[in-house]
């Protein structure tokens, strides 16, 4: 089975099984609150709905009220302001659900713009990366001639160092200013920052939604829309090192495979079996000088004499011997003997000739 096939497959695997140990420890980890938080919620809203004496429908329509009125606490959404920030959050497919489109129109717009922005966000991102990585290999030669390192190349161990490092302090440094201006808890802010710029974007926390933030604080929009887009790009410079190095694994392999395909197809003449000559010994496929098979020709004759020259040339079918090279005398070509007037002048038997002729060209290049 190709490496291929074997990488693709390890990968499913591990996929699935990184799955479900995934899912078995959320539901370790939070289904017993989930549990908790329901019966507290009931308990609150039969209080409420006791205390004020008010009916079911009625609390459930105040419910809907205040859900509602929830990202109207940021400003108004679809102005500038707000209509760029949810432009950001489609063509780099966070898509928090903070705000969406109510309209037909703006449904519709929606779709065609995000088949337009994301190709293009996620080619612009990449084309950051590989700026970034190559930036920082520069960076990294110049720290390594200052140190005097025998090996100034930026290996790919340092890239992601590098890159790795970067994240860090962006998200660091990121979830600080998050934690003065929202009020979170700065593990809540890191939380915020890596669901962010990992485009999984939950929507459970977003920035720029009380206090009027869109309309009342724009260095705190345009703090966030920067951060935002220098925060992809790091991203996107790690998943060049991280991801990307396996899809050039399958392409060396996918190389590597079509080399020794096409190595295959150029030795593909080979001989079918062992020929065995005259004297016992064995005419293997590979006897060349530097391993090369060596194939009979087309033209080549099967008889004992050089007759070649003289036969009307074709194509002949290859053969297997199957006999064992012992028994060969079947092959041997048979030899007239004299008759009794001439035995006083019997001559020797001529030499055996080897039953099968290897043209001049093989001949030099075979070792019988």
């Amino acid at each position: 089975m190709k490496k291929q096939n074997v990488r693709t497959l390890s990968l499913i695997v591990s996929t699935f099984t990184y799955l479900l140990v995934g899912a078995a420890i959320f539901d370790v980890l939070e289904s017993e609150t989930e549990k908790r938080r329901k019966e507290a919620l009931d308990a609150i809203e039969k209080m409420v709905i006791r205390k004020y004496n008010i009916s079911e429908d009625d609390f459930k329509i105040m419910e809907t009220v205040v859900l509602k009125t929830e990202p109207h606490k940021a400003g108004q959404q679809w102005k500038f302001a707000g209509a760029f920030y949810y432009a950001t959050t489609v063509l780099t497919t966070i898509g928090y659900g903070h705000s969406t489109p109510n309209t037909i129109s703006g449904k519709l717009f929606t779709m065609f713009y995000g088949i337009v922005g994301i190709p293009l966000g996620l080619v612009m991102f990449q084309s950051i990366g590989e700026r970034l990585n190559k930036f920082s290999s520069v960076v990294i030669r110049n720290v390594k001639r200052l140190l005097n390192c025998k090996d100034v190349q930026a290996s790919e161990i340092n890239l992601i160092c590098v890159v790795t490092t970067l994240s860090c302090l962006t998200i660091a440094g990121g979830a600080a200013a998050f934690s003065r201006y929202e009020g979170w808890s700065y593990f809540d802010s890191i939380y915020y920052c890596f669901i962010t710029l990992t485009t999984i974007g939950f929507g459970d926390m977003v920035a720029l939604q009380k206090d009027n933030a869109l309309d009342n604080k724009p260095e705190y929009v345009m703090f966030a829309l920067i951060f935002i887009l220098f925060g992809l790009a790091i991203v996107a410079a790690s998943l060049n090192l991280l991801v990307l190095r396996f899809v050039t694994m399958n392409t060396e392999d996918e190389r590597r495979d079509e080399a020794e395909a096409l190595q295959a197809a150029q030795g593909a003449v080979r001989l079918e079996g062992d020929v065995i000559t005259a004297n016992g010994s064995i005419l293997s496929g590979r006897v060349g000088n530097h391993g090369e098979t060596v194939s009979l020709d087309d033209e080549a004759s099967v008889c004992s004499c050089r007759c070649s020259g003289f036969q009307k040339k074709r194509r002949r079918p290859r053969f297997t011997v199957r006999r064992s090279p012992g028994k060969i005398s079947h092959l041997l070509p048979m030899q007239q003997l004299p008759q009794p007037s001439e035995r006083a002048e019997v001559r020797p038997p001529p030499p055996l000739t080897p039953l099968l002729q290897l043209s001049t060209l093989h001949q030099h290049r075979a070792s019988i």
